[in-house]
């Protein structure tokens, strides 16, 4: 291992790859410290330190912060011009992606190749400005309204201009540096920024766990005892395996290629696979799910919070759907699943496969190409899908567990499962790759060794 790290500086081309993309990321960082004008930050990290004690609309918009947290670095309680982050590109590429599938005009760009992906990639950058706009009005109204601007900027028209301008130029300037990333740097930038700012908290974590252990037997409440302490480091040791062995996890389904006469001499007849991702969806279904779960959380707040009869029934609600409580994580579990279908479906067509494999001469043995072998390939993916919607129901209801049942800090619950982990895994492992791609092509040995590749697990 010590090897293959001394070897990525031996390659000039790579060497310089993995300075670039470091000089990047920390030039992304250093932009969380450039405070937007006129936002008074005393005020606003002590807003959102007592948001959540109050329960319902207070702590939908804490886990609304956090959750923004995961895809900027920071946190809202710090306004700063990279306050949005990646989000609003990434919500416009996820709509996109959507919409590739549904309207006839994207979905002939995306089958005309390079050229077409192209043009759908100018269209996101159009959403991302516009998401950028919405989502800063929305930001910054709010501030302004819960007394967090400085008195001079609180009825300013200026401050709402320079902090929209400031904030959409910060997402364009993050959106231009995962696209430097991708072509001067190891490649994948917005998910690296992703990666950067969950690991970012990662320090704020370990602090945490230290100021409230206690290497004593029998450590009181509030304090991490030894037994704490054991249990989660093998869980997240435990949770990492298990997190890279299902990204990895593929169902391989044989295809036999066609041989074909020229001459007196036969081509083709080779077996090879078609590799079926056990978690098709990645981290999509949670960030759907998570993300869907914050409006009855703000609407049976707002209910409760206003009074309207039967109050008690608003009040059972709210309180039911409050974080990590038992209904809320239920629902968790339900929409997880959904979600996981659903996008195995917008994502996996089985038709389009299936013709595609019929037009370049392959079959899988025993089935008839066409409907047949699209047939096979949808109760294949069904299948394979509710293993991987399992694991991801069981990522993400974790730090719900370890929070509310074992008392540890959210923020360090975190890196037991859920988005973040899976984030940090999935953009690792596909770093590793590219690495290592690198390395064998100037005939170096990989991460594991001349006899070893990063694999997928065959299912």
């Amino acid at each position: 291992m010590l090897r293959t790290f001394l070897n990525m500086w031996r390659i000039p081309e790579l060497r310089n790859k993995i300075l670039f993309t470091i000089g990047m990321l920390i030039i992304y960082r250093i932009g969380f410290h450039i405070a937007l004008p006129g936002v008074n930050q005393d005020v606003l990290a002590e807003k959102f330190k007592h948001m959540g004690e109050g329960g319902g609309t207070g702590q939908a918009m804490k886990q609304l912060a956090d959750y923004f947290a995961l895809f900027t670095g920071g946190s809202l309680q710090q306004s700063t011009v990279f306050g949005l982050g990646i989000m609003p590109y990434i919500s416009a590429s996820i709509i996109f992606e959507l919409l590739v599938t549904v309207v006839p005009s994207l979905e002939r760009l995306r089958r005309e190749g390079e050229t077409g992906r192209r043009k759908i990639r100018e269209y996101t950058r159009y959403a991302t400005v516009a998401l950028c706009f919405i989502q800063g009005v929305l930001w910054l109204n709010l501030i302004r309204q819960q007394g967090m601007v400085y008195a001079d900027f609180a009825n300013s028209i200026g401050f709402v201009l320079m902090g929209l301008l400031g904030l959409t130029a910060g997402t364009v300037f993050l959106m231009w540096l995962g696209e430097q990333i991708d072509e001067y740097g190891i490649g994948n930038g917005v998910s690296l920024i992703i990666m950067a700012g969950i690991l970012s908290r990662l320090p704020q974590a370990v602090i945490m766990v230290v100021r409230q252990s206690n290497m004593k037997i029998g450590a009181s409440a509030g304090e991490m005892g030894p037994g704490t302490i054991i249990s989660l480091l093998a869980g997240f040791v435990a949770v990492v395996a298990a997190t890279i062995f299902i990204t990895q996890a593929q169902r391989r389904i044989p295809v036999q290629q066609s041989k074909m006469m020229r001459g007196r001499r036969v081509f083709g007849g080779q077996r090879q696979y078609l590799p079926l991702r056990i978690n098709h969806g990645g981290v999509m279904p949670i960030i759907f799910a998570s993300s869907l779960l914050m409006f009855p959380m703000i609407a049976f707040g707002s209910l409760r919070d206003s009074g309207w009869a039967p109050q008690a029934f608003w009040i059972f609600l709210a309180d039911s759907f409050q974080f990590a409580h038992f209904p809320y994580i239920v629902a968790y579990i339900a929409l997880v699943y959904f979600f996981s279908y659903f996008w195995t479906t917008v994502t996996f067509q089985p038709k389009e496969v299936a013709n595609n494999l019929r037009d370049m001469g392959s079959f899988i043995p025993g089935l008839r190409a066409g409907k047949r072998t699209a047939d096979y390939l949808e109760t294949v993916m069904i299948r394979v899908t509710y293993v991987g919607a399992a694991f991801l129901a069981a990522i993400a209801v974790l730090p719900e567990v370890v929070f509310n049942w074992l008392g540890v800090p959210y923020t360090v619950a975190t890196f037991l499962g859920g988005t973040s982990l899976l984030i940090v895994v999935s953009v690792g492992l596909d770093a590793i790759n590219r690495i290592e791609a690198h390395l064998v092509m100037r005939n170096y040995s990989g991460f594991l060794g001349e006899k070893g590749r990063i694999r997928g697990g065959r299912g």
